[in-house]
């Protein structure tokens, strides 16, 4: 069933555009292993007006040059920041060779946030070394944004936090280019753009509180919606503060079921699918989910993403105002 309903995906590579509609919660994935989000839906497929996804199969320097000029960006003023996650030890981070000629094209600074869990980035001195062993310090300047410490930005509409706490350096860019490798992740489901904007922008102690679901409690025994929730409206207070000065690309290569935080990640064992583009994280998000759900291979994708509630971020980041989880993929290839 799942197969069938989404070869209309894979039509679009061949054809140009289409509206792509999107999963439904399963309150019980938690518990369970689920079939597809979409053998639930109780939405019609789009007829093509909402927020366009951008896309190209050609996972290179090249290729994400020309998902970036899809876009058609102006504009990003003089000081743009390019949020990677700079990755653990042996995970599957976006290579420098990749990136190199995006981020040289807007003149950015490769910038991020230290973790809250321990590892080679748990404080500023290690993950400058981690950057500059992963190659990133010989692209460009590297900018660790809670070096020194927090700054609070409010979360509007949100009932999960109140405020957001961000690295202090954040409001040092007037555009910020989210550059994201998809990929599964142990607690959220998946990382994509949504992700890269909460957790990756919060600093050390805005992590720990996203977590907990914004009790300030443990943040490794919160309850699991209240952190999902939490998330989107992390992410929602960032786009807020940056008034739209922001674009989102997701990378889909070496889909693991972990995320670039595991040092030992599980090895894929679905095909890399290609690159996405888009202004809107939850549209974007959303594209790169129904593409692992339309694969041969990504059963042990989806079943991660399911199993841990993953699209309750994208439910919560569509009602709170963040974006739409409906789009119009185009291919770029044709």
């Amino acid at each position: 069933m799942r197969k069938k309903v989404f070869l209309a995906v894979f039509i679009v590579l061949l054809t140009g555009t289409i509206s792509v509609g999107c999963g439904s919660r399963n309150d019980d994935a938690a518990e369970t292993e689920t079939t597809s989000s979409t053998e639930t839906d109780t939405r019609q497929w789009n007829t093509g007006d909402g927020p366009k996804v951008y896309m190209t199969e050609d996972i290179s320097a090249d290729g994400l040059m020309q998902v970036y000029e899809a876009l058609g960006v102006k504009n990003m003023g003089d000081h743009v920041g390019v949020k990677i996650s700079t990755g653990e030890t042996g995970s599957n981070y976006l290579r420098p060779a990749l990136i190199q000629d995006l981020v040289e094209e807007v003149n950015g600074t490769i910038v991020e946030c230290n973790t809250a869990y321990g590892g080679d980035r748990a404080n500023t001195a290690y993950h400058m070394q981690l950057a500059e062993d992963h190659g990133y310090t010989e692209i460009a300047d590297v900018d660790i944004m809670d070096a020194d410490g927090s700054m609070t930005i409010p979360v509007e509409g949100g009932s999960r936090l109140k405020e957001n706490q961000v690295g202090s350096h954040f409001e040092d860019y007037d555009y910020y280019v989210v550059l994201s490798h998809f990929k599964g992740h142990a607690m959220a489901g998946y990382g994509g753009a949504l992700k890269n904007i909460s957790i990756g922008m919060a600093s050390a102690e805005g992590k720990s509180f996203i977590h907990s679901g914004g009790t300030g409690g443990n943040m490794w025994s919160g309850e699991q919606d209240a952190f999902l929730e939490s998330m989107a409206e992390a992410g929602k207070s960032v786009s807020d503060y940056m008034d739209g000065n922001m674009l989102y690309i997701n990378v889909m290569n070496r889909l693991s079921v972990d995320c670039d935080c595991d040092s030992n990640p599980a090895e894929p064992d679905m095909h890399d699918i290609g690159i996405l583009a888009s202004y809107d994280p939850v549209a974007l998000d959303q594209a790169c989910i129904d593409l692992v759900a339309a694969a041969d291979d990504g059963d042990s994708l989806m079943e991660r993403i399911e199993s841990r509630d993953g699209l309750r971020t994208l439910e919560h980041a569509e009602d709170i105002g963040l974006g739409s989880r409906s789009y119009s993929l185009v291919n770029i290839d044709e």
